[in-house]
Formats: C-alpha cells, structure tokens, sequence
C-alpha cells in the first residue's frame, strides 16, 4: 500500500526551466493526503524556497532539501547534514581559481553569495526565488555550518562537474542539479538517506514509497523507494536504477489517484 510518494522538482516536477508548480499538483496533493498518503518535496532547493513553491500545500508536505543535506516534517528537522568548514573552504578557494562559475553556501534558512554578477543575482532572487544573504567574503562572513556548496554555470555543467570532481571527488559527493547547478553534499547526505530518515520517523516502508527523478542526485532515492520512476529523458546512469519511466509527474500521479478512488 502506497503512504508516501516522494517527488524531485527541478527537471522532474517542474520542466523546461519552470519555476512554478501546476496547481492541479496542490489538489492531487490534497487528493493523496486524504487517502493517508504524505507527499514529500525532494529537492536541491532550499526549504525555505520549496515551502513557497507548495504554499498552498506547504504545512501538509514533508520535506528533503538542499540535495539531501535537509529532512523536515511538521516544522521539525529530523537530519541535518554538514560540510567540513576546512573543506568547504578549499573549495571555495577552487572557485576562486576557476573563475566561471558562482557559487553559493546554503545554510539551514538562507543561502550566501559574494557574486555581485547582475544575471546571477537575478537568476537566484527571481527566477530561483532564494532567501538570500549577499554577504562581502564567503569564507569569512558565513557563520554558520556549510550545509551544502552549489555552482552556478550558466554554460552547462559538464565542464564545471569534471574540473571539481578531478580536485574533491575523493572528499565529498559532487553531483549535477538541473541543468546549471553542481552542488557538493557531505558524505552520507543524499536524497535517499534523508527520505530513509523521514520514512523511519513516520514508521513508513520504503516498499510503500514512490519516488521520481531525473537526475544524478536522485539515484539514491530510486533506489531506495519500493516503486522508483525516473523521467524518460534522464541520462542512461539514473534510468538503470528506476523501475519505470514517465514523461509526465502530473500524468503518473493521476494514474496513482484512480487506483485509489
């Protein structure tokens, strides 16, 4: 029996660069939640920035943030996951030497950016819809713990991915985030460790889970969920560890209701 369907955004649930939901999902939410099942927001994103994209929804959804880094229901953190400050300040070091990308330090409310780069700071105020901290120093003006470092490449992330996995793959999980992002996420902190970690609390099977993707950073969580979908245009690497496919979240998600009704 299906209690929990967990859902990626950017790619998955939201296509083609969308930054809103279709508010058909807020009633198949509701829908779910009727038939006791939790929807659970698994993202990249902030949990800040994903509380205002279902906020019609938002007090009734679980949520996996920050690539994993995040587990919160109810208000509740129930895992947080952190960089080494020595290490995150290597990194950033790298950024600096690399020179093409921007970058961002999330922390548990806000994320921190030195870029005064005019596309970039529009990208993440309007187009992401970040709470954002502008701050002069990365490295001496954030205070609180790194949860996860993430690279902006507004030329794709193929060039970015391969030059910082040469450098930090033997420390921390690189993985590609849409189509413009590479983020670093501490080791042990992943989609489907977080959700494991939700599903324990809620006394949930994952054999009760769905779960969809389309990404690198997704794997873990497909592999984790009893039934896993990944999008049909996900790279070869994320459909091997997916049970189906889909074109549609919305479509499947319908599919799911009509069984239960």
């Amino acid at each position: 029996m299906v209690k929990l369907i967990a859902s990626d955004l950017d790619g998955t649930l939201l296509q083609n660069g969308a930054q809103r939901l279709n508010p058909e999902v807020f009633d198949m939410i509701r829908t779910l939640k009727s038939h006791g099942i939790l929807f659970t927001a698994a993202s990249g994103r902030q949990y800040t920035n994903l509380r205002r994209l279902f906020a019609p929804v938002k007090d009734d959804i679980a949520y996996v943030a920050e690539n994993g880094s995040l587990s919160i229901y109810e208000g509740k953190t129930l895992s947080k996951g952190t960089v080494s400050r020595n290490l995150g300040l290597r990194i950033l070091d790298a950024v600096r030497d690399y020179g093409r990308c921007e970058c961002i330090v999330s922390g548990e409310r806000v994320c921190y950016t030195d870029s005064r780069n005019p596309r970039f700071v529009e990208h993440m105020l309007n187009v992401v819809g970040n709470d954002m901290e502008f701050v002069d120093d990365l490295k001496t003006d954030v205070e609180e713990p790194f949860l996860k470092l993430a690279l902006c490449d507004f030329d794709g992330t193929a060039q970015t991915e391969a030059y910082f996995k040469g450098l930090f793959s033997d420390e921390i999980k690189i993985v590609t985030s849409g189509n413009i992002w590479v983020d670093f996420i501490t080791p042990g902190a992943n989609k489907g460790n977080a959700l494991q970690i939700l599903l324990d609390y809620l006394e949930i099977d994952a054999q009760d889970c769905i779960a969809f993707g389309d990404q690198c950073n997704d794997e873990e969580m497909l592999q984790l969920a009893g039934t896993s979908y990944a999008m049909s245009y996900a790279p070869p690497a994320v459909l091997r560890h997916a049970s189906c496919t889909t074109d549609s979240v919305e479509d499947a998600l319908a599919d799911i209701i009509k069984e239960l009704e």
